[in-house]
């Protein structure tokens, strides 16, 4: 699993190595899904210590409905199984990125140091004050990021993410989207996060929330080992729209009833193959492209102010060391 680098920006339109990385989410999480049954069919004895109960429903809060039609059918609509919904994470479910709560865990188990938490942080300087997406300093910060989790295995990141999330991540849900998300799994469809984020780290964060299962940048491993190299590329942009393609291709989907619900400007690709967009706590590309397309928005942020990842005052150095980690992954958000 990747820690760092992966979530910097790549060109807009998809190329072989997004199409490869959708492919290869939307496999990962098809299998990751299919286990996930199989323990369910099990019973709760088969997941022993990680077992986990699924939050109960909430209803939406603070909840900002423009353009609602008064006319309109109920939506989602029950027993449609040829409908499905995909959530980004960052700002649409999760106040805040998953990359800034996992790299300061990371960071807090010590697996880097203050040496490259300087790197980090000047790579990110560097790409704030040219204002360009040169590929060579892209590529330097993944691979100097990739090679943080090389040679750990698999299954000692997912035990860390697991921690993680309960340390950094489960008060941080927002009750306005997960309650969209429970109306779909009570329409009985399936639910998906969709996120650039490592697959495993999504993963986890869908089967806390009680989700059908996560699609995510896919790091490659060899038995079970981290070799240091992204599958394709990270899952941003048009990759995501490639990985909700093949994913709606395997399951059978009706892309035109499924729906998509994202905040930023950089998904829509994915919320363009759905009959059903939908921007959450949207930024201010994305709400203009809303509008114009007559795309639903909801917004579940207090006076319509975005929500910003930074480092919190108080919080020490390893809130610094988070606050790098995101800095290349959000730099996508600061244009």
């Amino acid at each position: 699993m990747a820690a760092l680098g992966w979530l910097t920006p790549r060109r807009r339109s998809a190329t072989a190595r997004s199409v490869l990385a959708g492919e290869a989410s939307a496999e990962a999480a098809r299998k990751t899904a299919l286990a996930e049954d199989d323990l369910d069919a099990l019973g709760p004895d088969a997941r022993g210590a990680e077992a986990v109960q699924a939050p109960q429903a909430v209803a939406p809060e603070a909840v900002e409905l423009e353009d609602e039609p008064e006319d309109e059918p109920e939506f989602p609509v029950a027993g449609d199984d040829l409908a499905a919904a995909f959530f980004d994470l960052d700002n649409t479910v999760m106040q805040g990125a998953a990359i800034f709560h996992f790299g300061r865990g990371l960071y807090k188990r010590e697996f880097f140091r203050r040496r490259e938490l300087a790197r980090f942080a000047w790579q990110q300087a560097w790409f704030r004050l040219a204002g360009v997406e040169d590929p060579d300093h892209m590529q330097d910060a993944r691979d100097s990021a990739l090679s943080i989790v090389k040679g750990h295995k698999v299954s000692e990141l997912m035990s860390i993410g697991e921690e993680i999330y309960d340390e950094y991540m489960a008060t941080r849900i927002w009750p306005g989207t997960r309650a969209l998300a429970q109306a779909h799994l009570d329409a009985g469809q399936k639910v998906w996060l969709v996120t650039a984020a490592p697959v495993e780290t999504a993963t986890i964060i869908a089967r806390r929330l009680g989700l059908t299962g996560a699609l995510g940048t896919v790091a490659e491993s060899v038995d079970g080992v981290y070799t240091g190299r992204l599958v394709g590329e990270p899952l941003h942009g048009p990759a995501k729209a490639e990985a909700v393609r093949a994913l709606a291709a395997a399951e059978g989907l009706d892309l035109e009833r499924c729906a998509a619900y994202s905040d930023s400007h950089n998904d829509i690709p994915m919320l363009s193959l759905v009959g059903h967009p939908y921007a959450i706590n949207p930024d201010t590309k994305l709400r203009k492209h809303a509008r114009a397309h007559d795309w639903r928005l909801r917004d579940y942020r207090t006076g319509r102010k975005a929500v910003k990842v930074g480092v919190p005052a108080a919080a020490g150095v390893g809130a610094i060391a988070g606050g790098a980690a995101a800095a290349i992954a959000l730099h996508r958000r600061r244009k």
